[in-house]
């Protein structure tokens, strides 16, 4: 069986015992691609590339699950970097806290203590912790 390539060029698709059409992972990759940037259907697109339904449905399963995959390798060596802090939430001592209001503590390595009591002091408190970060 042959194909054309995105070059015009023929090339050979290998079958096997059953005769079914291997198509080489670029080819598929290429025809998800298409596919991704078609709007058809699925069952559309498919019966116009001259492939079953079934087989391209898997194509894309498979497709997705690699995508995944990779996400999920992304975001794992992206967290070893976290440095986790512990925050408490206990009663104001200080009067910029309006009456019955909380505050909120972050006691940082070496015994520093930052307690944020109103709203106007997030953006400085982040400047610090972002200020800590940075090696000498």
């Amino acid at each position: 069986m042959k194909d054309m390539t995105k070059n015009n060029e023929l090339v050979v698709l290998k079958q096997d015992k059953r005769g079914r059409v291997k198509t080489p992972l670029a080819r598929r990759e290429q025809l998800l691609d298409e596919f991704e940037k078609s709007g058809l259907s699925g069952p559309k697109f498919a019966a116009l590339a001259g492939i079953k339904y079934q087989t391209f449905a898997t194509w894309m399963q498979k497709r997705k699950r690699r995508r995944v995959a990779n996400e999920t390798i992304k975001v794992s060596s992206a967290t070893k970097n976290v440095n986790w802090l512990e925050a408490v939430v206990e009663q104001a001592q200080d009067t910029m806290v309006k009456a019955g209001g909380s505050s909120l503590v972050l006691y940082l390595p070496g015994g520093t203590r930052v307690e944020i009591g109103d709203l106007k002091q997030v953006e400085l408190a982040a400047a610090l912790l972002r200020a800590w970060q940075q090696p000498c």
